[in-house]
Protein backbone atom coordinates (compact mmCIF):
# COMPACT_ATOMS: atom_id res chain seq x y z
CA UNK A 1 0.00 0.00 0.00
CA UNK A 2 3.13 2.51 0.45
CA UNK A 3 4.53 1.89 -2.86
CA UNK A 4 0.81 2.65 -4.35
CA UNK A 5 0.39 5.56 -2.60
CA UNK A 6 3.88 6.94 -3.43
CA UNK A 7 2.88 6.09 -7.07
CA UNK A 8 0.14 7.62 -6.74
CA UNK A 9 1.59 10.64 -4.97
CA UNK A 10 4.03 11.31 -7.84
CA UNK A 11 1.40 11.01 -10.38
CA UNK A 12 -0.15 14.40 -9.18
CA UNK A 13 2.70 16.59 -10.27
CA UNK A 14 2.73 16.04 -14.21
CA UNK A 15 -1.41 15.79 -13.51
CA UNK A 16 -1.21 19.45 -12.11
CA UNK A 17 1.17 19.95 -14.90
CA UNK A 18 -0.71 19.48 -17.62
CA UNK A 19 -3.76 20.61 -16.14
CA UNK A 20 -1.87 23.75 -15.79
CA UNK A 21 -0.68 24.11 -19.29
CA UNK A 22 -4.44 23.69 -20.68
CA UNK A 23 -6.00 26.55 -18.43
CA UNK A 24 -2.61 28.39 -19.05
CA UNK A 25 -3.27 28.06 -23.20
CA UNK A 26 -7.40 28.70 -22.66
CA UNK A 27 -6.96 31.70 -20.32
CA UNK A 28 -4.62 33.48 -22.86
CA UNK A 29 -7.24 33.10 -25.48
CA UNK A 30 -10.02 34.58 -23.78
CA UNK A 31 -10.74 37.88 -24.09
CA UNK A 32 -10.74 41.26 -21.96
CA UNK A 33 -7.44 39.87 -20.34
CA UNK A 34 -6.04 42.32 -17.44
CA UNK A 35 -4.66 44.66 -19.24
CA UNK A 36 -8.08 45.39 -20.77
CA UNK A 37 -9.53 45.68 -16.95
CA UNK A 38 -7.12 47.85 -16.72
CA UNK A 39 -7.32 50.45 -19.33
CA UNK A 40 -11.56 49.79 -18.69
CA UNK A 41 -10.63 50.99 -15.32
CA UNK A 42 -8.75 54.17 -16.29
CA UNK A 43 -11.22 55.08 -18.51
CA UNK A 44 -14.06 54.98 -15.98
CA UNK A 45 -16.42 52.34 -18.03
CA UNK A 46 -15.83 49.23 -15.62
CA UNK A 47 -13.78 46.59 -16.69
CA UNK A 48 -15.87 43.67 -15.70
CA UNK A 49 -18.87 44.32 -17.90
CA UNK A 50 -16.65 46.46 -20.44
CA UNK A 51 -14.34 43.74 -21.61
CA UNK A 52 -14.93 40.45 -19.74
CA UNK A 53 -18.22 39.26 -21.61
CA UNK A 54 -17.03 39.35 -24.99
CA UNK A 55 -14.95 39.71 -27.72
CA UNK A 56 -12.60 42.66 -27.82
CA UNK A 57 -13.40 45.18 -30.97
CA UNK A 58 -10.71 45.81 -32.91
CA UNK A 59 -10.03 48.37 -35.81
CA UNK A 60 -7.40 48.33 -38.00
CA UNK A 61 -5.32 45.81 -35.31
CA UNK A 62 -6.04 48.11 -32.37
CA UNK A 63 -8.33 47.43 -29.38
CA UNK A 64 -10.86 49.89 -29.51
CA UNK A 65 -10.62 50.30 -25.88
CA UNK A 66 -6.97 51.36 -26.30
CA UNK A 67 -7.62 53.71 -29.05
CA UNK A 68 -6.46 57.76 -28.14
CA UNK A 69 -4.16 56.04 -25.27
CA UNK A 70 -0.38 57.12 -25.29
CA UNK A 71 1.43 54.09 -25.97
CA UNK A 72 3.84 54.29 -23.50
CA UNK A 73 1.09 54.08 -20.97
CA UNK A 74 -0.12 50.72 -22.21
CA UNK A 75 3.85 49.89 -22.28
CA UNK A 76 4.03 50.36 -18.63
CA UNK A 77 0.22 48.51 -18.13
CA UNK A 78 1.53 45.34 -20.09
CA UNK A 79 4.59 45.54 -18.17
CA UNK A 80 3.25 45.74 -14.80
CA UNK A 81 0.66 42.70 -15.30
CA UNK A 82 3.77 41.00 -17.01
CA UNK A 83 2.52 40.49 -20.52
CA UNK A 84 5.61 42.69 -22.06
CA UNK A 85 6.89 38.82 -22.37
CA UNK A 86 6.15 36.20 -24.91
CA UNK A 87 3.81 33.68 -23.69
CA UNK A 88 5.92 31.04 -23.81
CA UNK A 89 8.53 33.07 -21.05
CA UNK A 90 4.93 33.83 -18.70
CA UNK A 91 4.61 30.31 -18.80
CA UNK A 92 8.08 29.54 -17.96
CA UNK A 93 7.86 31.85 -14.92
CA UNK A 94 4.72 30.27 -13.81
CA UNK A 95 5.75 26.73 -13.28
CA UNK A 96 9.09 27.99 -12.21
CA UNK A 97 7.22 30.04 -9.19
CA UNK A 98 4.63 26.99 -8.69
CA UNK A 99 7.37 24.96 -8.25
CA UNK A 100 8.55 26.88 -5.25
CA UNK A 101 5.03 27.00 -3.54
CA UNK A 102 4.62 31.07 -4.66
CA UNK A 103 1.57 31.49 -6.68
CA UNK A 104 2.24 35.16 -7.26
CA UNK A 105 0.28 38.17 -5.94
CA UNK A 106 -3.23 39.27 -7.16
CA UNK A 107 -3.41 41.72 -10.01
CA UNK A 108 -6.43 44.13 -8.19
CA UNK A 109 -6.65 42.88 -4.35
CA UNK A 110 -3.39 44.32 -3.89
CA UNK A 111 -2.62 40.73 -1.74
CA UNK A 112 -0.85 37.45 -2.02
CA UNK A 113 -2.75 34.43 -3.79
CA UNK A 114 -1.29 32.59 -1.01
CA UNK A 115 -2.66 35.05 1.88
CA UNK A 116 -6.17 35.25 -0.05
CA UNK A 117 -6.23 31.74 0.07
CA UNK A 118 -5.67 31.93 3.41
CA UNK A 119 -8.20 34.05 4.28
CA UNK A 120 -11.02 31.94 2.51
CA UNK A 121 -10.39 28.73 3.01
CA UNK A 122 -12.06 28.58 6.61
CA UNK A 123 -15.19 29.17 5.27
CA UNK A 124 -15.06 26.87 2.14
CA UNK A 125 -13.87 24.27 4.55
CA UNK A 126 -16.28 24.86 7.44
CA UNK A 127 -19.16 24.27 4.49
CA UNK A 128 -17.45 21.14 3.05
CA UNK A 129 -16.21 19.44 6.36
CA UNK A 130 -19.58 19.59 8.12
CA UNK A 131 -21.96 18.94 5.20
CA UNK A 132 -20.07 15.88 4.11
CA UNK A 133 -20.14 14.51 7.43
CA UNK A 134 -23.47 15.12 8.81
CA UNK A 135 -24.56 13.97 5.44
CA UNK A 136 -22.59 10.63 5.73
CA UNK A 137 -23.54 10.21 9.54
CA UNK A 138 -27.37 10.75 8.36
CA UNK A 139 -27.34 8.55 4.98
CA UNK A 140 -25.62 5.25 5.71
CA UNK A 141 -28.45 4.75 8.39
CA UNK A 142 -31.08 5.95 6.95
CA UNK A 143 -30.33 3.99 3.74
CA UNK A 144 -29.33 1.11 5.92
CA UNK A 145 -32.60 0.85 7.37
CA UNK A 146 -34.51 1.94 3.98
CA UNK A 147 -33.08 -1.25 2.90
CA UNK A 148 -34.20 -3.43 6.25
CA UNK A 149 -37.45 -2.18 5.83
CA UNK A 150 -37.65 -2.03 2.00
CA UNK A 151 -41.16 -1.71 1.00
CA UNK A 152 -42.74 -0.65 4.60
CA UNK A 153 -44.15 2.65 5.14
CA UNK A 154 -41.57 3.19 6.54
CA UNK A 155 -39.33 3.33 3.09
CA UNK A 156 -41.75 5.13 1.11
CA UNK A 157 -42.49 7.73 2.77
CA UNK A 158 -38.89 8.51 3.74
CA UNK A 159 -38.66 7.78 -0.12
CA UNK A 160 -40.90 10.72 -0.95
CA UNK A 161 -38.92 13.18 1.15
CA UNK A 162 -35.94 12.04 0.01
CA UNK A 163 -36.89 12.58 -4.15
CA UNK A 164 -38.66 16.17 -3.46
CA UNK A 165 -35.01 16.87 -1.28
CA UNK A 166 -33.10 16.09 -4.58
CA UNK A 167 -35.64 17.68 -6.78
CA UNK A 168 -35.07 21.04 -5.38
CA UNK A 169 -32.06 22.80 -6.11
CA UNK A 170 -29.81 23.63 -3.40
CA UNK A 171 -29.61 27.13 -3.33
CA UNK A 172 -33.67 27.23 -3.80
CA UNK A 173 -33.69 25.30 -0.62
CA UNK A 174 -31.39 27.89 0.42
CA UNK A 175 -33.78 30.85 -0.32
CA UNK A 176 -36.78 28.74 1.40
CA UNK A 177 -34.57 28.41 5.09
CA UNK A 178 -34.44 32.15 4.90
CA UNK A 179 -37.79 32.43 4.31
CA UNK A 180 -38.80 30.41 7.03
CA UNK A 181 -35.70 30.11 9.68
CA UNK A 182 -33.95 33.51 8.64
CA UNK A 183 -36.34 36.00 9.45
CA UNK A 184 -37.68 36.51 6.06
CA UNK A 185 -41.41 36.16 7.10
CA UNK A 186 -41.70 33.32 10.02
CA UNK A 187 -39.38 32.14 12.00
CA UNK A 188 -35.93 34.53 12.82
CA UNK A 189 -33.85 31.99 14.75
CA UNK A 190 -30.94 31.71 12.63
CA UNK A 191 -28.55 34.59 11.12
CA UNK A 192 -28.02 34.53 7.37
CA UNK A 193 -25.09 36.53 7.03
CA UNK A 194 -21.58 35.68 7.33
CA UNK A 195 -19.83 33.04 9.76
CA UNK A 196 -19.82 34.17 12.87
CA UNK A 197 -20.81 37.44 14.65
CA UNK A 198 -19.69 40.95 14.35
CA UNK A 199 -18.93 40.10 18.71
CA UNK A 200 -17.13 37.14 18.27
CA UNK A 201 -13.91 38.14 19.89
CA UNK A 202 -15.65 39.47 22.58
CA UNK A 203 -17.41 36.43 23.28
CA UNK A 204 -16.05 33.70 25.59
CA UNK A 205 -14.89 29.93 24.16
CA UNK A 206 -18.07 28.57 24.63
CA UNK A 207 -19.94 31.58 23.34
CA UNK A 208 -17.41 31.52 20.33
CA UNK A 209 -18.45 27.74 19.47
CA UNK A 210 -22.24 28.26 19.60
CA UNK A 211 -22.16 31.41 17.61
CA UNK A 212 -20.03 29.44 15.01
CA UNK A 213 -22.45 26.52 14.57
CA UNK A 214 -25.23 28.87 14.74
CA UNK A 215 -24.07 30.70 11.49
CA UNK A 216 -23.60 26.91 10.35
CA UNK A 217 -27.19 25.55 10.38
CA UNK A 218 -28.94 27.00 7.34
CA UNK A 219 -25.96 26.99 4.93
CA UNK A 220 -24.86 23.76 5.59
CA UNK A 221 -28.15 22.38 5.76
CA UNK A 222 -29.01 23.81 2.09
CA UNK A 223 -25.63 21.95 1.10
CA UNK A 224 -26.57 19.00 2.31
CA UNK A 225 -30.04 18.21 1.09
CA UNK A 226 -28.92 17.47 -2.45
CA UNK A 227 -25.83 15.02 -1.81
CA UNK A 228 -28.15 13.47 1.50
CA UNK A 229 -30.96 12.05 -0.80
CA UNK A 230 -28.18 10.52 -3.49
CA UNK A 231 -25.94 8.76 -0.87
CA UNK A 232 -29.25 7.58 1.41
CA UNK A 233 -30.49 6.04 -2.15
CA UNK A 234 -26.98 4.87 -2.72
CA UNK A 235 -26.76 2.51 0.36
CA UNK A 236 -30.11 1.47 0.50
CA UNK A 237 -29.60 -0.20 -3.42
CA UNK A 238 -26.29 -1.52 -2.05
CA UNK A 239 -27.37 -3.28 0.73
CA UNK A 240 -30.45 -4.72 -1.10
CA UNK A 241 -28.24 -5.70 -3.72
CA UNK A 242 -26.01 -7.48 -1.49
CA UNK A 243 -28.56 -9.21 0.50
CA UNK A 244 -29.64 -11.42 -2.85
CA UNK A 245 -26.42 -13.07 -2.82
CA UNK A 246 -25.66 -17.16 -2.01
CA UNK A 247 -23.40 -15.62 0.49
CA UNK A 248 -25.73 -14.02 2.75
CA UNK A 249 -28.11 -17.01 2.24
CA UNK A 250 -25.31 -18.99 3.76
CA UNK A 251 -24.84 -17.12 6.68
CA UNK A 252 -28.45 -17.13 7.39
CA UNK A 253 -28.43 -20.89 7.47
CA UNK A 254 -25.51 -20.69 10.15
CA UNK A 255 -27.83 -19.75 12.24
CA UNK A 256 -26.28 -16.32 12.42
CA UNK A 257 -28.67 -12.90 13.53
CA UNK A 258 -29.29 -10.68 11.14
CA UNK A 259 -27.43 -8.06 12.94
CA UNK A 260 -24.67 -10.34 12.52
CA UNK A 261 -25.26 -10.89 8.62
CA UNK A 262 -26.26 -7.45 8.17
CA UNK A 263 -23.19 -5.51 9.27
CA UNK A 264 -20.57 -8.71 9.81
CA UNK A 265 -20.92 -9.85 5.86
CA UNK A 266 -23.35 -7.41 4.27
CA UNK A 267 -22.19 -4.21 5.07
CA UNK A 268 -18.45 -4.60 3.66
CA UNK A 269 -19.35 -5.27 0.51
CA UNK A 270 -21.96 -2.84 0.36
CA UNK A 271 -20.05 0.04 1.39
CA UNK A 272 -17.51 -0.30 -1.08
CA UNK A 273 -20.10 1.25 -3.70
CA UNK A 274 -20.61 4.18 -1.10
CA UNK A 275 -16.97 4.78 -0.06
CA UNK A 276 -16.48 4.88 -4.29
CA UNK A 277 -18.26 7.65 -4.55
CA UNK A 278 -16.51 9.50 -1.15
CA UNK A 279 -13.66 11.57 -3.49
CA UNK A 280 -16.46 13.22 -5.64
CA UNK A 281 -18.73 13.72 -3.06
CA UNK A 282 -16.27 15.60 -1.23
CA UNK A 283 -14.76 17.54 -4.52
CA UNK A 284 -18.31 18.68 -5.39
CA UNK A 285 -19.22 19.92 -1.67
CA UNK A 286 -16.18 21.46 -0.92
CA UNK A 287 -15.45 23.10 -4.43
CA UNK A 288 -18.54 22.98 -6.47
CA UNK A 289 -21.63 23.44 -4.76
CA UNK A 290 -20.82 26.18 -2.47
CA UNK A 291 -20.45 29.04 -5.03
CA UNK A 292 -24.62 29.72 -4.72
CA UNK A 293 -24.27 29.02 -1.14
CA UNK A 294 -21.74 31.13 0.00
CA UNK A 295 -23.24 34.48 -2.08
CA UNK A 296 -26.88 33.75 -0.22
CA UNK A 297 -25.21 33.65 2.94
CA UNK A 298 -22.29 36.80 2.52
CA UNK A 299 -19.99 34.27 3.20
CA UNK A 300 -16.42 35.14 1.85
CA UNK A 301 -15.20 31.68 0.85
CA UNK A 302 -13.12 30.15 -2.24
CA UNK A 303 -16.10 29.90 -4.61
CA UNK A 304 -16.62 33.80 -4.35
CA UNK A 305 -13.18 34.18 -4.58
CA UNK A 306 -12.70 32.22 -7.57
CA UNK A 307 -15.58 33.66 -9.47
CA UNK A 308 -14.24 37.24 -8.74
CA UNK A 309 -11.05 36.47 -10.53
CA UNK A 310 -12.40 34.67 -12.87
CA UNK A 311 -14.58 37.43 -13.64
CA UNK A 312 -11.66 40.50 -13.82
CA UNK A 313 -9.52 38.29 -15.30
CA UNK A 314 -7.34 38.04 -11.84
CA UNK A 315 -4.78 35.69 -13.65
CA UNK A 316 -2.81 34.52 -10.33
CA UNK A 317 -6.21 34.10 -8.52
CA UNK A 318 -7.47 31.98 -11.33
CA UNK A 319 -4.32 29.80 -11.47
CA UNK A 320 -3.61 29.76 -7.74
CA UNK A 321 -7.49 28.58 -7.00
CA UNK A 322 -7.15 26.05 -9.80
CA UNK A 323 -3.92 24.66 -8.78
CA UNK A 324 -5.32 23.93 -5.14
CA UNK A 325 -8.72 22.89 -6.29
CA UNK A 326 -6.95 19.94 -8.38
CA UNK A 327 -4.52 19.31 -5.65
CA UNK A 328 -7.14 18.79 -2.69
CA UNK A 329 -9.36 16.53 -5.44
CA UNK A 330 -6.40 14.10 -6.41
CA UNK A 331 -5.42 14.16 -2.67
CA UNK A 332 -9.26 13.37 -1.91
CA UNK A 333 -9.14 10.80 -4.47
CA UNK A 334 -6.58 9.07 -2.90
CA UNK A 335 -7.85 9.69 0.71
CA UNK A 336 -11.26 7.48 -1.02
CA UNK A 337 -8.75 4.51 -2.43
CA UNK A 338 -7.26 4.39 0.73
CA UNK A 339 -10.85 3.97 2.63
CA UNK A 340 -11.42 0.60 0.38
CA UNK A 341 -8.93 -1.36 2.10
CA UNK A 342 -10.36 -0.01 5.91
CA UNK A 343 -13.62 -1.15 4.74
CA UNK A 344 -12.37 -4.23 2.96
CA UNK A 345 -8.81 -5.37 4.02
CA UNK A 346 -8.89 -8.03 1.11
CA UNK A 347 -8.49 -5.30 -1.16
CA UNK A 348 -4.86 -5.08 -2.16
CA UNK A 349 -3.76 -1.85 -4.84
CA UNK A 350 -0.50 -2.85 -5.08
CA UNK A 351 -1.00 -6.28 -5.97
CA UNK A 352 -3.73 -4.55 -9.11
CA UNK A 353 -0.66 -2.16 -10.04
CA UNK A 354 1.94 -5.07 -10.61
Amino acid sequence: MLAYSARRLLLIVPTLLCILLVNFVIVQAAPGGPVEQAIARLQGIGGASAVGGGAVDTVGGESRATRGLDPRLLADIERQYGFDKPAGERLWLLLKSYAQLDFGKSFFRGATVTELIAQKLPVTLSLGLWATLITYLVSIPLGIRKAVRNGSAFDVWSSAAIVIGYAMPGFLFALLLIVVFGGGTLLDWFPVRGLVSENFEQLSAVGKLVDYFWHLVLPVTALVIGGFATLTLLTKNSFLNEVSRLYVVTARAKGLSERQVLYGHVFRNAMLLVVAGLPQALVNVFFGGSLLIEVIFSLDGLGRLSYDAAVSRDYPVVFGSLFIFTLFGLLIKLVGDLCYTLVDPRIDFSARSA
